[in-house]
């Protein structure tokens, strides 16, 4: 299988690795200085691709990710932030090989691209799975979840939900050490990972992908959190194949599942600030430091139906950084 090298082998990138160093240290698993990301630093975030066989479009559209991974690689962003399901299967080398032939595009462009497990990812004998993955991405050998910091000012962390996330579990242990061993610089922390902690509470349809009591003990530690961390937080989340933005405890959650799988329909509860009502919401999210504020859109792609459509911003938001308090 040919190997995607993306993040810690991005040439032209001072991406540094820290993996010498304990897991039970705080500090970033990998760095971008700041003197080596083009202004502004732009994030792109989105999931559940599902990167397969172009000749099957039953669970997935090749037509609908080639489109998006064009466009994104457009926006030449800092980095590609993928919320899991990248693969349709973690067992096939075939669906890797997919990514791999499907995404060139972002190599030749040396996007750096921060990856989290999903469940089709560990579909199958977690042993080779886990292979599988570390066989795409290298430099995450024998982790299951990790840290970037991208320049001073942003923080992304991305979280494997297919493993606790519990208080006490390994995951939860580190991730407390993480964000209490953050910089005073970073404004901005970025979670991403696939289940989703915060989504519309479905009743009748798709009643199995609601959050679980895993993604539950996170929301409630990051509320927690967020009252006494400097950084302002954002979770990224897919498994869901739509697009859905909440507001919990000053944390902006995203559902963030459009980039090529399979569409869900999403029966919106009130809380949901995103009420369109147009479906399928193929799409991805930009955001964009500028200042005090990371600015983030999502373009959706305007006529699913047609391989040639172009996209259209169909939401907004903005997270205004805290003020610093005197040392």
């Amino acid at each position: 299988m040919m190997k995607c090298v993306f993040f810690g082998l991005v040439i032209g990138l001072a991406v540094t690795s820290a993996q010498g160093v304990p897991s039970d240290k705080p500090g970033p698993t990998f760095t971008i200085k700041d003197s080596e990301i083009r202004l502004p630093l732009t994030l792109i975030l989105y999931g559940d691709q599902r990167f397969m066989d172009p000749k099957d479009n039953a669970q997935s559209s090749p037509t609908m990710r080639q489109l998006l991974v064009k466009q994104i690689a457009k926006e030449k962003p800092t980095a590609i932030v993928l919320n899991g399901d990248v693969p349709n299967g973690g067992l096939s080398k075939d669906d890797y090989a997919v990514f791999q032939s499907e995404t060139q595009v972002w190599q030749d462009e040396r996007i750096p691209v921060i990856a989290s497990l999903g469940n089709h990812e560990m579909n199958g004998g977690e042993k080779e799975c886990l292979e599988n993955w570390w066989e795409a991405f290298p430099s995450l050998r024998n982790r299951r979840w990790y840290s970037t910091q991208l320049g001073s000012r942003v923080y992304v962390i991305s979280l494997d939900s297919t493993s606790s996330l519990l208080a006490g579990s390994d995951q939860a242990k580190w991730l407390a050490r993480q964000v209490d061993g953050m910089s005073r610089t970073v404004d901005f922390l970025v979670i991403t990972m696939h289940h989703p902690p915060v989504a519309d509470v479905q009743t009748h349809i798709l009643v199995n992908h609601n959050p679980r009591p895993n993604e539950f003990a996170l929301r409630d530690y990051l509320a927690e959190k967020a009252k006494t961390i400097h950084a302002r937080i954002l979770v990224s989340a897919g498994h869901i194949h739509n697009y859905e933005r909440h507001e919990q405890a000053g944390i902006t959650y995203l559902v963030s599942g459009g980039g090529g799988a399979f569409p869900y329909i999403v029966e919106r509860t009130p809380d949901d600030l995103y009420q369109d009502k147009e479906f399928p919401n193929y799409h991805y999210v930009k955001c964009v430091l500028e200042g005090q504020v990371l600015k983030g859109v999502m373009y959706r792609v305007s006529q699913p139906e047609n391989a040639e459509s172009g996209f259209e911003a169909k939401d907004s938001f903005t997270i205004v950084a805290k003020e610093r308090k005197p040392k």
